[in-house]
């Protein structure tokens, strides 16, 4: 661990709480901290001040228990020196914001990165838990740029029906197939689902919200072992007490998210979320961290580094288990300690504890062997995305780990063409025009049509939108036909177990090829190749382009609210982390732009 880099008279706090170059402005920061009982000792002795962003609310439940855990947070902090202040960070609850919480995350990254930098800080403790929380907190860390760790509040304890595992999430993808089916009627379907949230605690699947958590983990810029500890289990308050210890020693240590976000520990991340069977959201979120860390990374990356990684984590979707087996077989540390013995990680880079990766993870091997494969001996060899380009789009994703087999069967497994399929499309303009006609019989949608699903990006929906993993006709279901091959330019829900092509850029509402597309026409894809095409000729796909254009391009909804229009005007497209165009300018600002004087 690094000792002492920084003295009292170094603390940035000291700027507004003991400045005598500039005592009414003392005075005045000082003065109304007095009116609840902070004393001016706390304040003025150089007690480092310690920002804890509150994930926790009412509205946002997969992170509500944060509301009781900072307390512990709190009491690390005041034993090891410090002074915790408390501030709430924008809710985020991906599954009741409308229209999307996708939106959400660039709006309270933008707050958060103000607080930061604007108010008297020295590091600060990032609670986080539901899907965006964590990189909207890592995105401000990382351009604001001072002493940070993130303490997540972990999943909730697996959900049950008897003896079945339910996990959150992706028992919804599955019960609406029964639902359509006519196996269950509306009262069990939504009684089984909540069989799924038994406790606090976000996703105790492998969804977005514990894949996030874990890369923070991975990434280095949370306690070994922290990620993934379930929500009511006494360890959970356990870390957040030594969460809060850490962070003072990180203020005097200096050791900023600039020091751990390195290139290599985006690497170490792709590694490691490819051998979680990581949510597809990963890849957007884990890029636009990397660009406000100044690193750039792509889509590309993703299927160099991660593709050819076996899946080690047996957890649904890709799985069977659920968070608490995953955490008592060894959790992310576990998965790394195979993955260093494979040597397929940087072992050397540094965490938030001082320590490297490496040493973090020595001795934490996998204690159950099901749970947690071992390298040699894992759930599917080759686990991580495949980047698919052509003519529709210049990138998007397809989740290899969660490729069933009737999937692989019926699309991928021709002696001739193997790894490709074809077939014709229907096409769907958001979720409302395919709720209200997926059941259309003039569709013709057969045992063989791609789904297409266009106007649900960035700009499109607004905000990129999860819906790509559609589900086939009822009448198809009852057939026995539960999937069919999605393509879209928005995202899907990282429980789905659907092997769509989503995050589809450029989206169709900024001139991507899927606004060419038209019900009827065929599609080919090789995942071999990495390639997805429309079957036109050049002649007839550059006609429907001076078509789309002389209509204005392609229509999408009208902004409903201000934020909505900022984010249109300034998004950027899913491969580049849907960021903001101009935020990603901005770095290491507490630094390079310390705030100006108010008075």
């Amino acid at each position: 661990m690094s000792s002492q880099k920084i003295t009292p008279e170094q603390l940035r706090s000291r700027w507004w709480f003991d400045n005598p170059e500039h005592p009414g402005t003392t005075a005045l920061c000082i003065e109304r901290y007095m009116n609840y009982g902070i004393t001016l000792e706390e304040l003025t002795s150089g007690k480092p001040i310690i920002g804890i962003a509150q994930s926790g609310s009412d509205l946002t439940p997969c992170n509500r228990h944060h509301i009781e855990l900072v307390k512990r947070v709190k009491d690390g902090i005041r034993a090891a020196g410090g002074v915790p202040f408390e501030f709430p960070l924008h809710p985020i609850h991906e599954n009741v914001r409308r229209p999307t919480a996708a939106l959400d995350r660039n709006l309270a990254y933008l707050g958060l990165v103000e607080i930061l930098h604007g108010y008297p800080l020295d590091g600060v403790v990032l609670t986080t838990g539901c899907d965006k929380t964590t990189p909207a907190c890592l995105m401000a860390a990382a351009t604001v740029n001072i002493p940070a760790i993130v303490l997540s509040g972990g999943p909730m304890l697996n959900g049950w029906r008897g003896s079945e595992r339910v996990g959150s999430g992706t028992v919804v993808w599955e019960l609406r197939k029964r639902l359509a089916a006519g196996d269950i009627e509306y009262p069990e379907f939504l009684a089984r689902i909540t069989d799924s949230a038994p406790s606090a605690g976000h996703c105790n699947t492998m969804g977005t919200a514990s894949t996030m958590n874990s890369m923070a983990e991975a990434l280095g810029m949370s306690l070994p072992g922290s990620a993934m500890i379930p929500a009511p289990y006494k360890e959970r308050s356990m870390v957040a007490y030594q969460t809060g210890e850490r962070i003072v020693g990180m203020v005097w240590e200096d050791l900023r998210p600039s020091d751990i976000l390195t290139r290599e520990a985006f690497e170490n991340a792709i590694v490691v979320c490819s051998a979680l069977g990581g949510s597809s959201n990963a890849p957007v979120h884990i890029n636009a961290i990397a660009r406000h860390a100044g690193i750039e990374i792509d889509n590309d990356d993703w299927q160099r580094l991660g593709h050819q990684i076996p899946l080690l984590a047996n957890v649904m979707p890709a799985g069977i288990y659920l968070s608490e087996e995953f955490y008592r077989a060894g959790g992310v540390p576990a998965v790394i300690s195979e993955l260093l013995g494979a040597g397929k990680l940087h072992g050397e880079v540094i965490t938030v504890n001082g320590q490297s990766l490496a040493a973090n993870a020595a001795g934490r091997e996998t204690s159950d062997d099901d749970v947690i494969r071992r390298y040699a001996n894992p759930l599917v060899e080759a686990a991580g995305f495949i980047n698919l380009k052509g003519n529709l789009f210049d990138s998007a994703l397809m989740k290899t780990s969660v490729i069933a087999s009737d999937f692989r069967r019926r699309f991928l497994s021709r002696a001739e063409d193997p790894d490709a399929f074809e077939g014709r499309v229907a096409v769907f303009d958001g979720a409302e025009d395919y709720h209200a006609r997926i059941d259309d019989p003039d569709l013709a949608i057969d045992e063989n049509t791609i789904l297409i699903m266009r106007g649900a990006g960035p700009v499109g929906h607004p905000g990129s939108a999860e819906v790509v993993n559609m589900q086939p006709p009822e009448a198809l279901i009852r057939q026995g036909i539960e999937s069919l091959p999605c393509i879209g330019d928005g995202r899907q829900s990282g429980t789905s177990g659907s092997p769509s092509i989503l995050n589809a850029s450029p989206e169709a509402a900024t001139g991507g090829g899927l606004a060419l597309l038209e019900t009827g026409d065929r599609i080919r894809v090789d995942l071999r190749r990495g390639e997805a095409n429309l079957l036109l000729d050049a002649a007839t796909l550059e006609a429907r382009r001076e078509a789309l254009a002389a209509r204005g391009g392609y229509a999408y909804p009208p902004h409903q609210t201000p934020w909505q229009e900022i984010q249109r005007s300034l998004v950027e497209p899913l491969d580049r982390g849907m960021t903001l165009e101009p935020a990603t300018r901005y770095r290491d600002v507490a630094r390079r732009s310390p705030p100006r004087d108010n008075h």
